[in-house]
């Protein structure tokens, strides 16, 4: 599916390392809570979410190590840069992210980060943690299907 160019602008992170490491289960459409200029600095892309997680703490969840890059015009408004910002889910989305996660062993994992409608969204995963040997059994996959699709092309090449 082919973005707009608004679309596109809007985007501001993603993690690369999300659909590598995890088998995505659910996502969902999730707030964050910021201060002082880290909004701008968002628009400005000075944003990483790479290696970001998110946790349930006293009833309410929160983001970890999503690194916003301090704002150059900010001084005295700008903060901690790796700080914990709280994500705002509905309170039935909490209690059914937090049972999932107590009878499974799954993780919260930002997906991307993107602007809607003026606010910063994340698109936050529950995923469950892929093994060495399904990344490895994956890869091979990947490989057969691309060696049947070249001897496909080569066989019609050659009618």
């Amino acid at each position: 599916m082919a973005q707009t160019p608004d679309e596109r602008d809007r985007l501001f992170a993603t993690n690369h390392k999300a659909g590598r490491d995890y088998e995505i289960l659910e996502t969902y459409e999730v707030g964050v809570e910021l201060k002082g200029t880290e909004i701008k600095s968002i628009r400005l892309h000075h944003v990483t979410i790479d290696d970001s997680f998110a946790r349930i703490d006293g009833g309410q969840a929160m983001l970890y190590n999503m690194h916003i890059g301090a704002y150059a015009q900010g001084g005295l408004y700008n903060v901690d840069p790796v700080r914990p910002r709280r994500l705002l889910l509905h309170r039935r989305q909490l209690e059914r992210i937090a049972g999932m996660m107590s009878r499974q062993r799954l993780t919260l994992v930002p997906l991307r980060l993107y602007e809607q409608h003026g606010f910063a969204k994340i698109e936050l995963a529950v995923g469950k943690g892929k093994r060495v040997f399904e990344k490895r059994d994956r890869i091979r996959e990947r490989e057969i299907d691309r060696d049947l699709a070249r001897r496909v092309r080569h066989d019609r090449s050659s009618d």
